[in-house]
C-alpha cells in the first residue's frame, strides 16, 4: 500500500489549478462590492442616522456572527425557495433556475465582506483627529467634502493593513463555495478525490495551492505598504 502518490498528486496540479481563476474572481467581486457597502455602513454608524444606524447595526450583527457556510446554503437554498413560494402564492413568473450558482456566491461574499469591512472602515475612520475635521470645516468645506478630501484618504492609509489581511483570509474562505457546486479550487478537488478515490493527494495539492496564492498575496502587499510608506516620507519632506 502506497501512502502517497507523488506521480498522480503532481498530474492533478493542472485540473486544481483551473479552479484558481474562479476563485479570485469570487474573492475580488466580493471584496469590491462589500468594500463600497461597508463604507456607506460605517458611515451611517458613526453619524447614527436614525433608523438605519439601528438597521445597519443588525446587519452587521447578523452577518458578522454567523459562517459563511451557513450564509452560502441559506442563499444557495433559500432564495430559489422563496422565489417558489412568491410564485405559487402571488401568481408570479419569476423564474431563476438559470442563475448560475456563482452569482449566488457573489452576492454571499458581498454581504459578508461589508459586515467586517464596514468595521475596520469605522475603526479607521474614528482614528482620525477630530481636529482635522475641524480645521476643514474652517476653511469653508462641508461635510462631504472633508470627508473626501481629508478623511477617508487618511483613513483608508490607517486601514490598509487590515484590509489586506482581511483579503487574504477572504481567498481561504472561498474554498467553502464548493458546498453550492461551485468548480473553484475546492470544488474541483473535491470531485477529483471522488473520482479517483486519492483524497490525501488532491487534499494536499490543494492546501499547497491556497498556501502558495497566499505568500504571493503577503509579499505583493508588503511591497506595496513599503512602496507606500517610501512615498508618504518623500511627499512629507516636499
Amino acid at each position: 500500500m502506497q501512502l502517497f502518490d507523488f506521480s498522480y498528486a503532481f498530474s492533478a496540479l493542472p485540473t486544481l489549478l483551473k479552479g484558481v481563476p474562479i476563485s479570485l474572481v469570487i474573492a475580488v467581486v466580493g471584496f469590491c462590492v462589500g468594500a463600497l457597502l461597508g463604507l456607506v455602513l460605517s458611515l451611517v454608524r458613526i453619524y447614527k442616522i436614525p433608523i438605519i444606524f439601528q438597521l445597519a447595526t443588525i446587519y452587521i450583527s447578523f452577518f458578522r456572527g454567523i459562517p459563511v457556510l451557513v450564509q452560502i446554503f441559506l442563499a444557495y437554498y433559500g432564495i430559489p425557495l422563496v422565489f417558489r413560494y412568491l410564485n405559487y402564492t402571488y401568481s408570479f413568473n419569476i423564474d431563476i433556475s438559470g442563475i448560475d450558482a456563482i452569482y449566488f456566491m457573489y452576492l454571499v461574499y458581498s454581504l459578508y465582506c461589508s459586515a467586517y469591512l464596514s468595521e475596520i472602515f469605522r475603526s479607521a475612520i474614528l482614528s482620525i483627529d477630530k481636529g482635522q475635521l475641524e480645521a476643514a470645516y474652517s476653511v469653508g468645506m462641508n461635510t462631504t467634502q472633508a470627508l473626501l478630501i481629508i478623511i477617508l484618504p487618511q483613513s483608508m492609509l490607517v486601514a490598509l493593513p487590515n484590509i489586506l489581511n482581511f483579503f487574504i483570509i477572504l481567498i481561504k474562505e472561498t474554498s467553502l463555495v464548493f458546498a453550492a457546486s461551485v468548480p473553484e479550487i475546492m470544488g474541483i478537488a473535491t470531485l477529483e478525490a471522488d473520482r479517483s478515490s486519492k483524497f490525501l493527494e488532491v487534499y494536499i495539492m490543494a492546501a499547497l495551492i491556497y498556501w502558495v496564492i497566499s505568500i504571493v498575496l503577503e509579499k505583493g502587499f508588503a511591497m506595496f505598504e513599503k512602496k507606500l510608506h517610501s512615498y508618504k516620507k518623500i511627499v512629507g519632506k516636499a
